[in-house]
């Protein structure tokens, strides 16, 4: 066992008997990771850090359920995952999904990733979508999530993942064309 993971095993356990200095090191060790994740799916970095605090206070509060002959950081994503889903159902902005009735193309599905060029920063351009397409984006592509997981998730159809993932990628282009454009003209 690394000096790391021994770290994060000792403050688990301090964490378990409600040891403020354990939650504060183990906050402060994963903070990067957490954060990252949570701007992901929010739109600003206010947002992201809501999120990830009230995903925090969920994993201090369910820290006796974690199993530590496992992995944390799978365990810490999947609740702050969750939390921004929360998030967005509190908020209520999950309503705006494109039902797959408004697609008219089968082919629409099949739309590639954009293509990103050396040095492109993508979270910037992430952020931009609307937040039903950011969901399933950042579900599907980022946490690997299949279609029917994400409907289940998001009380969606799997046709409306499919399409939210297509619309988001169509999004991404147009947003990414349009920041090479103002990189060309400065």
């Amino acid at each position: 066992m690394s000096k790391e993971q021994g770290d994060i095993k000792k403050w688990l356990r301090g964490c378990r008997k409600g040891d403020l200095e354990s939650q504060r090191l183990l906050y402060r060790h994963f903070y990067g990771y957490s954060m990252n994740i949570c701007l992901r799916y929010s739109k600003n970095r206010e947002d992201a850090l809501e999120v990830m605090n009230n995903g925090w206070l969920k994993i201090f509060n369910k820290i006796d359920r974690f199993d530590m002959d496992l992995p944390f950081r799978p365990w810490c994503r999947r609740i702050l995952i969750n939390s921004a889903l929360d998030y967005y159902r509190k908020i209520r902005t999950l309503p705006s999904f494109i039902n797959i009735d408004d697609v008219e193309e089968e082919h629409f599905y099949e739309m590639p990733m954009p293509v990103l060029l050396p040095g492109e920063k993508i979270l910037p351009i992430i952020q931009k979508l609307p937040p039903a397409y950011r969901l399933v984006f950042n579900l599907y592509v980022m946490e690997e999530y299949k279609h029917h997981e994400i409907a289940d998730l998001l009380g969606i159809s799997i046709g409306t993942s499919k399409s939210n993932l297509a619309r988001a990628k169509d999004k991404l282009r147009a947003l990414l064309s349009e920041e090479r454009k103002k990189t060309k003209a400065n």
